[in-house]
């Protein structure tokens, strides 16, 4: 792409940047004519869209690696190396890379790979996942007698006595070797003097909630639509459910996560039938997606039959060709919003007025000159690559190019992340001891917890919801469904609005802005960067000269940043903002000295002074001083990491400590960083009594910075309590007792499903109790 950049002459660079939304169509025509006359741009659209029997086979079939990856497997297999066996089979691509219509000595390739696999399965104990690749490998190949024996001995360990002797029996009808018959028959008789009928407990299905409360969407004078409801809505309220217009997995996650739910792969993944870059979790997720399923009719025997309705998410996508590989993912994303929007209008010539159909708002006016060029560069591929993968009726002109400028400027500032909670859970959750022989290093690796972006989505009404640094509503989701949930009573009329990126407690108030300016083009009034709260003053702030005095001092950025907070615009409406419980700043007064009324806030703020006695400090000088105690920490997290002794870096790091809290605020937020940092240590070498005290430390400092009922709060008390029953700390059961409470406020019923280790935490509370 940085190559047509270059090309694009001067004059036209200058429209782009100078161009508005009503520009586009004209110029959009003009670049689509430059693209067309240069050979490089042809023959770009030629490596993304080519069709598969020209490219080299990048997201392409190839029977030929699958057979060898087979060959490999079977090897590893036969050797004992079963984890290698099944990085041949499955993530080395062997199923992946298999043509559905492929066959190797008289039997179907995909079938027998899934058999291979069932097998490997069921030797490492893993028997539903065998079941399930037995039962694919019957849909392409129900004639296949080693599979039908395969999944007879899975379900006999599985307890399934009646399913197990009818897949032997069907097994032994089939099998055309007298030998292989009477094999078959010595596991009948032996399945039929010790079996036990044992009738497996069907897995549990939580539905998602459904939203009762009824939303409106309201027009304010500062922010633009908005969501309200008329009435007062409890706390931990499910306000809307949602799924998504349009989804795309991102680029980091395509081998750990499913293409269609997003949720994390099994060790019995599903590849598409037609083309070698997506992976499913479950058939029911391979067939939503929309790839088609085409098993030729040459296939003898095969009775393989979606039983549900292909959405076509990934349809176009699935013709072996480059481009939804190598676009960014937020340029594969428009393509699926097009072509859906298409096949819903039953139009396939001109790309359709996406504005109107998405409600959405549009970005573009507000870009920088490069990012305007950049879009228009993607738009005008996509719709080559389109008119190559999904119709050939497509026109290729600028109305439709523009169309595409704006539906990317939309993605840019309305999709939405979709995040997964990771935590390096400890796997055995089953283990009744399992706190009792708790292992060095587990209390703290037991609930490490962060978001990880798996997914970008376009959801048309959640769109609607403003931001707010002090949200009043939480997003979460369940595999796509997005839900918002409120973490507070909200009154009547009082906008929803949730965080669209780090929060007061996360980031500090200048950070927050630059960040909102640069990613969604606005500068934020809510009351978080309105208003001096004492978050905001201390997250970074530096501790007085002074030993007797309390206050804060802040450097320069943060001391203009904070100048600023009392000018809010006349235009910005002070209800727009309003949040039904002010922000608990009990402590402000002692940061700094400030005065407070209905209206505002104002207080004097100077670079270096301390902002309740006057002191000065030379910044520059602590800076440095803080700067180099944190190599100590950076060394310790190494060693951590690569599993060494901490010795001599602990003991660094315990003196930096020291060092940082004699320079830095109280609360600052790098203390609570560094007592964390601590907190692993100690249980990295399991000295749990200082990894506790350490732990404490950092929750105290984040509860001032965040608010005591917070979410992120949870999660460190996740790790507090995890630490105290190492300890046999009863007081464990106050803290699981919080986090519960949280989790039911920010995530309701689901909180088991998307934190699996807070089950664990109320067992072992359950457990003291008794």
């Amino acid at each position: 792409m940085e190559k047509l950049k270059c090309v694009v002459p001067d004059r036209l660079k200058r429209r782009v940047e100078e161009s508005h939304v009503d520009d586009l169509p004209s110029l959009s025509s003009s670049l689509l004519q430059l693209f067309l006359s240069l050979p490089q741009f042809h023959q770009l659209i030629s490596e993304l869209a080519a069709e598969p029997a020209t490219q080299a086979g990048l997201c392409g079939k190839n029977e030929g690696a699958a057979l060898d990856l087979k060959e490999k497997g079977n090897q590893c297999y036969s050797s004992g190396d079963h984890s290698q066996a099944l990085r041949c089979y499955s993530q080395l691509q062997a199923l992946r890379l298999a043509p559905i219509d492929a066959h190797h000595t008289g039997k179907n390739l995909v079938a027998t790979l899934y058999l291979n696999r069932a097998s490997l399965f069921h030797k490492m104990g893993l028997s539903m996942e065998s079941l399930r690749d037995c039962s694919r490998a019957l849909e392409i190949s129900p004639s296949y007698p080693k599979v039908w024996c395969r999944r007879g001995k899975v379900n006999a360990t599985l307890g399934n006595y009646e399913d197990s002797v009818h897949d032997l029996s069907v097994a032994k009808d089939m099998e055309p070797s007298i030998g292989g018959k009477k094999q078959i028959e010595r596991e009948l008789d032996m399945l039929a003097r010790h079996h036990e009928k044992k009738i497996p407990k069907p897995a549990s299905q939580k539905s998602v909630e459904i939203p009762e409360i009824k939303l409106q969407c309201v027009k304010t004078p500062d922010k633009g639509r908005g969501m309200v409801s008329q009435f007062d809505i409890p706390q931990a309220s499910l306000i809307h459910a949602e799924e998504p217009y349009a989804v795309v997995i991102l680029k980091h996650c395509r081998e750990t996560h499913c293409h269609y739910c997003l949720n994390e792969l099994p060790a019995d993944t599903i590849p598409c039938f037609s083309c070698s870059l997506p992976l499913y979790c479950s058939q029911h997720c391979q067939v939503r997606a929309g790839g088609p399923i085409h098993i030729p009719d040459t296939m003898v025997g095969s009775n393989f039959k979606p039983t549900l309705e292909c959405i076509p998410e990934h349809k176009h996508e699935c013709q072996g060709v480059h481009w939804p590989a190598i676009l960014p993912s937020d340029v594969v994303l428009a393509g699926r919003v097009v072509v859906k929007t298409m096949e819903q209008k039953g139009q396939f010539t001109d790309v359709p007025n996406l504005s109107e159909t998405l409600g959405l708002c549009e970005s573009y006016s507000k870009m920088s000159p490069e990012s305007k060029l950049e879009l228009h560069i993607y738009s005008i591929v996509l719709l080559f690559c389109l008119h190559h993968s999904f119709s050939s009726e497509l026109s290729i002109n600028g109305d439709s190019a523009s169309q595409i400028v704006i539906l990317l400027s939309q993605i840019r500032v309305n999709s939405i992340a979709v995040v997964r909670m990771k935590s390096n859970t400890n796997d055995s959750y089953d283990q009744q001891d399992w706190f009792q022989n708790f292992s060095f290093g587990e209390a703290e690796a037991a609930s490490s917890v962060e978001q990880v972006r798996v997914g970008q989505a376009l959801y048309k009404a959640a769109s609607l919801f403003n931001h707010s640094c002090l949200p009043n509503i939480h997003a979460y989701f369940i595999s796509r469904t997005l839900l918002l949930r409120t973490t507070e009573f909200v009154s009547g009329g009082c906008p929803l609005e949730l965080s669209y990126g780090p929060p007061v407690g996360q980031w500090d108030c200048k950070d927050r802005l630059r960040f909102l300016e640069e990613e969604y083009f606005f500068r934020c009034w809510c009351r978080g960067c309105s208003e001096v709260n004492e978050s905001d003053l201390v997250i970074s702030g530096f501790c007085c000269v002074n030993p007797n005095c309390s206050g804060v001092i802040l450097d320069n950025l943060v001391a203009n940043c904070e100048k600023q907070k009392p000018k809010v615009p006349e235009t910005i409406s002070n209800e727009s903002h309003l949040q039904v419980h002010e922000l608990k700043d009990i402590d402000i007064k002692k940061v700094a000295n400030i005065s407070l009324d209905q209206t505002q806030s104002s207080f004097h703020v100077g670079s270096g002074y301390c902002l309740k006695c006057g002191s000065y400090c030379n910044f520059a000088s602590r800076s440095k001083e803080v700067k180099k105690a944190w190599t100590d920490f950076r060394r310790l997290q190494d060693s951590i990491a690569s599993k060494d002794t901490c010795g001599t870096n602990l003991t660094d790091a315990l003196r930096s400590l020291g060092l940082l809290r004699s320079i830095l605020h109280a609360y600052n937020k790098g203390i609570a960083e560094a007592e964390d940092i601590l907190a692993k240590a100690f249980c990295f070498i399991g000295d749990f009594e200082p990894a506790r005290d350490h732990c404490k430390a950092s929750i105290e400092i984040l509860e001032k910075l965040y608010g005591p009922n917070h979410i992120a709060i949870g999660y460190e008390l996740a790790k507090l309590a995890s630490i105290q029953l190492a300890l046999g700390d009863c007081t464990a059961v106050y803290n699981i007792n919080r986090l519960s409470a949280m989790f039911s406020t920010y995530y309701g019923p689901q909180a088991g499903i998307i934190f699996p280790y807070l089950l664990v935490l109320e067992r072992e509370r359950s457990r003291i109790i008794q």
